[in-house]
C-alpha cells in the first residue's frame, strides 16, 4: 500500500513542476518522453511509496520512469543492509562538534532517513547555534523597536535583549543594529535582504536550439553531474536543480559531448536560464 503523507508531497511536487512549466496533463502525456521530472516523481513511480492497488497507470509510469526499471513488490526489499553499531561510530567522528551535545543513536537514525535534513540543520546549528531558543515570532519575523525579549539560553541562564535601533544600510547592504544586553550596549552588523539589489541576469535558452540545456525551474543547482568534454547520451543527468524541498535531475535529451559549462553548482538559477551546451 502507498504511504500516505510522502505521496501527497509528490502531489504537491508534480503541480508545482506543471505549473512552473505551463505543462498540461496532455502535455505530460504527449510529451514526456523530452521531460526530466523531478525525483520524487520518479521516484514515486518507481514504487518506493509501495505499490498501489491495481499498479501504476502503465503508460504514465513509463513516461515518468524512462529507462528506470520500477518495483515489483515491496521496496524496502531492494535497501541495502545497515551495519548500525559500525555506522553510529562513523557518523559521530563525522558530525561530533557540530552540536552542544553529545549525539545519540535517534540523531543517527535521524540522518540515516533523512540525510539532506539532519546536514541542514547540523550545518544550521554549527553557523547560528541553537536557535530553538528564540521567542517563534521574533525567530521568523524579528523584533520592534523598543521591544525586549528574555532568551532561555540553559537552565538557570536567562538574557534580556532590547533592540534599540536599526541603522541606516551602507552601500553593500549592511545595516547596524544596537541592542540592549542585560543593560549592556551591543550593535551588530547584518545584510538586509529586503533591498533591492542589482541581480545577475543569467543568459537564457535559445528557443528551438536543442544543443542548449537550461533550468526547467527557478531554484539552485545543488549537483552538476557533466564536465566539458564529458561523452553523454539519452537520459544521462546533467544537473540537479532544487527548488521548495523538490529536486529535479535534468536528463540529457540527445547524444553528444557537452561543449561548455555556463552555470556552476550553487548558482541561484530562473527558469529557462542556459546552464550547459551539448555538441
Amino acid at each position: 500500500m502507498v504511504k500516505v503523507t510522502p505521496s501527497s508531497k509528490v502531489v504537491g511536487d508534480m503541480a508545482i513542476f506543471m505549473v512552473a512549466n505551463n505543462l498540461t496533463p496532455i502535455d505530460v502525456m504527449e510529451r514526456g518522453h523530452e521531460i526530466s521530472f523531478p525525483d520524487s516523481i520518479i521516484n514515486f513511480f518507481k514504487g518506493d511509496l509501495g505499490q498501489p492497488v491495481g499498479g501504476f497507470p502503465s503508460q504514465l509510469q513509463r513516461i515518468i520512469l524512462k529507462e528506470v526499471v520500477p518495483y515489483k513488490n515491496r521496496p524496502n526489499e531492494y535497501m541495502e543492509s545497515i551495519d548500525l553499531e559500525n555506522g553510529f561510530k562513523a557518523f559521530q567522528k563525522k558530525f561530533q562538534g557540530g552540536f552542544e551535545r553529545p549525539l545519540e543513536e535517534e540523531d543517527y537514525l535521524s540522518h540515516l532517513l533523512y540525510p539532506k535534513v539532519f546536514e541542514n540543520a547540523y550545518n544550521g546549528f554549527k553557523k547560528y547555534g541553537d536557535v530553538s531558543v528564540i521567542p517563534t515570532k521574533n525567530y521568523f519575523y524579528g523584533m520592534d523597536i523598543h521591544e525586549e525579549i528574555m532568551v532561555n539560553i540553559a537552565h538557570g541562564k536567562t538574557i534580556l535583549i532590547k533592540l534599540l535601533s536599526v541603522g541606516a544600510p551602507n552601500e553593500e547592504g549592511n545595516r547596524t543594529l544596537f541592542f540592549k544586553v542585560n543593560g549592556q550596549n551591543r550593535s551588530t552588523e547584518i545584510f538586509d535582504r529586503s533591498l533591492n539589489i542589482t541581480v545577475k541576469e543569467n543568459r537564457k535558452v535559445t528557443e528551438g536550439v536543442d544543443t542548449e540545456v537550461g533550468a526547467p525551474l527557478p531554484g539552485k543547482i545543488i549537483a552538476l553531474n557533466v564536465k566539458k568534454g564529458d561523452s553523454i547520451k539519452v537520459n544521462d543527468s546533467l544537473f540537479v536543480v532544487e527548488a521548495m524541498k523538490m529536486e529535479n535531475a535534468v536528463l540529457s535529451q540527445k547524444t553528444g559531448v557537452v561543449k561548455s559549462i555556463i552555470l556552476n553548482e550553487g548558482e541561484m538559477v530562473s527558469q529557462n536560464d542556459l546552464v550547459l551546451i551539448i555538441e
